[in-house]
């Protein structure tokens, strides 16, 4: 160890210096984070060997994806697949990385998939496709506030040209106001390419908001730039009613001879499960969203892949369908509201962008924008195939035992 890495460590310990300021001082990312964690392990008296191990070179990570950075976190990735895909922009046999430490997930969504591709496959159609961001403007009265929203109508095309001049990639499409009072929330929506794109209509909003502020000749204030409309990590009705990121339906029809020689039990049962528990069960307990554990494939995906996680809240409202007919189950999922991208946030990290590569889907997408609309529609031909495992494994009283064998550690090898 350097002498000048021992000074600054000294200082640490006295409280001379911030553990945020070591970038500035030292000059070096990677040794910033080796400064921070050599004094964590001194002054906790523990060892952080297996959080130093690590690929990641915070040179090119800091200020970008992480502030105080001391290494990073490993989660064991797995693979299911091949998933048959017959999309818009997802169209062939996928491969699908699931970062997870629940023991039996991976296992559950294989059998899935192996029953939906030898079942012909995945059907997925994106429904709509933009990001949001909602600031919240007071004005003095609710006449006020209608005619705010008059106005925004009457010069939408200077405001759209206003959010151009933030991004290269992505336009202002659409406005969805509401009114509650005196106060007006204006729920734009961007298109982004293929970038999930929320801090590209965080920064475009904001130059369209200081445009209204500038032009409107009424007395108004933006009291949020994010009014909580928008409405981003937190599950809420509006996204479910009108989408955020990707409105994304996957849909299959699993033969019946598939339910009942791979999935031990029937269509019909697995329905019933179906609008008993995701329907009638949901409804039961108050919850907005009709599924079995979408959140579960969604987590392992974006985790996977350098999605933004605290968007697994919004990604994971999702209604799951089904209907017994003579040739077999059908059975959809329907995401409302799925932010995914492809390019930005953690999915240029080397892992992460390996993984999605893994699906075909790494960086920018020609034309712009097709590489994160194939990979949502991935994403929810993998939530299907969970869907449907899931149910038929409670279908078939199988749930518990698959747990007991996967999740305990009580197999080792291979599972059909």
């Amino acid at each position: 160890m350097s002498k000048d890495l021992d000074e600054i460590l000294e200082k640490l310990e006295k409280g001379e210096i911030s553990l945020s300021r070591l970038e500035k001082i030292i000059g070096n990312a990677n040794l910033a984070a080796l400064a921070r964690r050599i004094f964590l392990e001194r002054k906790l008296g523990i060892s952080l060997s297996s959080i130093a191990s690590t690929i990641l070179d915070f040179e090119v990570l800091y200020g970008r994806n992480i502030e105080n950075p001391i290494g990073a976190v490993q989660i064991p990735v797995g693979v299911v697949g091949p998933l048959r895909v017959n999309g818009e922009y997802a169209r062939g046999d996928f491969y699908v990385p699931l970062a997870t430490t629940e023991g039996a997930l991976v296992a559950s969504i294989s059998r899935g998939v192996k029953a939906i591709t030898l079942s012909g496959g995945a059907t997925t159609r994106i429904i709509a496709d933009g990001m949001t961001r909602a600031p919240l403007i007071r004005t003095e009265s609710v006449s006020e506030a209608v005619k705010l929203v008059a106005w925004i109508r009457e010069h939408w095309d200077m405001l759209r040209e206003e959010a151009g001049k933030a991004t290269r990639h992505g336009a202002l499409v659409d406005f969805y106001p509401y009114i509650v009072g005196n106060l007006v929330w204006i729920r734009m929506k961007y298109s982004t390419g293929d970038a999930m794109g929320m801090n590209m209509a965080t920064i475009a909003s904001d130059r369209v908001c200081r445009r209204i502020l500038e032009e409107y000749p009424g007395r108004i204030e933006c009291v949020a730039l994010s009014g909580n409309m928008c409405s981003d990590k937190k599950p809420a009705i509006v996204n479910r009613l009108l989408g955020r990121g990707k409105y994304v339906v996957a849909e299959a029809l699993v033969k019946r001879e598939v339910v009942e020689e791979r999935l031990k039990t029937t269509p019909e049962a697995i329905h019933y499960v179906n609008i008993s528990k995701n329907l009638m069960g949901s409804a039961a307990a108050g919850s907005p969203s009709y599924n079995a554990h979408v959140a579960n494939i969604i987590a392992a995906i974006f985790l996977a892949t350098g999605q933004d996680a605290a968007q697994i809240v919004e990604s994971s409202l999702a209604f799951t369908w089904t209907e017994p007919r003579s040739e077999g189950l059908y059975i959809s999922v329907t995401l409302p509201s799925l932010e995914v991208g492809t390019v930005g946030g953690g999915t240029r990290l080397p892992t992460q962008r390996e993984a999605l590569s893994i699906m075909g889907v790494a960086g920018g997408g020609d034309p712009v924008g097709s590489n994160a609309l194939k990979f949502a529609e991935i994403v929810a031909a993998t939530v299907l195939a969970g869907e449907l495992n899931l149910l038929a494994a409670l279908a078939a009283g199988h749930l518990a035992s698959a747990h007991e064998l996967l999740g305990r550690g009580k197999i080792r090898g291979g599972q059909s």
